[in-house]
């Protein structure tokens, strides 16, 4: 019998209905197959078994035992200040946008490596490649700024055969470009995701970071925000999340003929309006806005395309038709 008792909670509240995190973290289950997490799990104040999420050694491995149980991720590290992200919630991202595919499939997530997907902002971590894989077999490119991430990532595609020939990890060589340099000429996607840095400064970020460490200290619920590290790139951007979203959608216009879907989370709801703005201003088709929450925390997902009814029925046709079925043994 374990010691630590299974949490009473029953649900995260707000999760997508796919996401396999439902419910609160099986600590006795995650210790078995990373036994390594063992030392970081307690029994808390308020009789819930959990880790310190303050503490980034034991956030980072609650992480990698996840990884392993949820998705066969054998081998998963990232180094010390990097962003170690929720997994969970990056789950939820993927969930929603899979579902911003079916809307114009029928009803049906397009899945297996013909989709193909850029994650902006890729990191160290590799979490979104990781999950969008093993959960629908899509194809991913990711990009990144940073060339100790992108060595990093790389580092992790090639240490897990499950992602051999699924994930390709590219070098930004320009800090401020999002698309630019990244699509070759005749490449195409499917669906970009992104996770923006929503602060405009690093010393912004800084003081950001050091509101969340006494919120952590001071938290009077059973289990406080976690706390998830993160190099500037991954933080900061100049001018904030508003002028990244604003130059994501004027690049998009750009590389319209290259992409079908695309789709950023946006952290702060005053961004919306000038996203919105923008999006109308460069004409695309159609734009979705679709909320996110994961227990208390709220985000939203936007996605746009520039493809009109036309073009989107010649794509799906040309990318997304099944397979055609061998014919049956006489």
């Amino acid at each position: 019998m374990s010691q630590f008792p299974p949490n009473p909670a029953p649900k995260k509240e707000g999760l997508h209905p796919r996401n396999r995190h439902q419910g609160q973290y099986d600590f006795a289950r995650l210790i078995q197959t990373t036994p390594e997490l063992a030392p970081f799990v307690a029994v808390n104040q308020y009789q819930t078994t959990t880790i310190d999420f303050a503490n980034p050694i034991a956030v980072k491995t609650l992480n990698r035992a996840l990884l392993k149980q949820f998705y066969g991720i054998a081998h998963w590290d990232i180094p010390a200040g990097y962003l170690t992200p929720p997994i969970p919630g990056r789950a939820d991202y993927l969930h929603y946008a899979a579902d911003v595919l079916a809307s114009v499939n029928d009803g049906a997530v397009p899945t297996g490596r013909n989709i193909r997907v850029l994650d902006i902002g890729v990191g160290a971590n590799c979490i979104y490649p990781i999950i969008g894989h093993r959960e629908y077999g899509w194809k991913f490119v990711g990009s990144d700024v940073d060339p100790v991430a992108v060595r990093m990532a790389k580092q992790i595609v090639a240490s897990n055969p499950a992602l051999n020939g699924a994930v390709e990890v590219r070098l930004q060589p320009k800090s401020t470009d999002i698309f630019s340099g990244m699509v070759k000429p005749n490449e195409v996607f499917d669906l970009t995701i992104c996770n923006p840095p929503f602060h405009g400064s690093a010393a912004e970020a800084e003081a950001a970071g050091q509101r969340k460490e006494r919120n952590l200290g001071t938290s009077k619920g059973p289990q406080p925000e976690p706390t998830f590290g993160g190099q500037s790139t991954e933080l900061w951007y100049p001018g904030g999340e508003g002028t990244f979203l604003w130059r994501m959608a004027e690049e998009s216009a750009l590389n319209r003929r290259n992409f079908f879907w695309f789709t950023t989370l946006v952290s702060k709801k005053e961004t919306l309006p000038g996203l919105y703005k923008s999006l109308k201003k460069l004409q695309a088709t159609d734009v979705r806005t679709i909320p996110m929450t994961q227990g208390h925390k709220i985000s939203r997902m936007v996605a746009w395309t520039f493809l009109d009814a036309e073009q989107q029925q010649a794509w799906r046709e040309k990318r997304w038709a099944p397979a055609p079925t061998a014919p049956a043994a006489e």
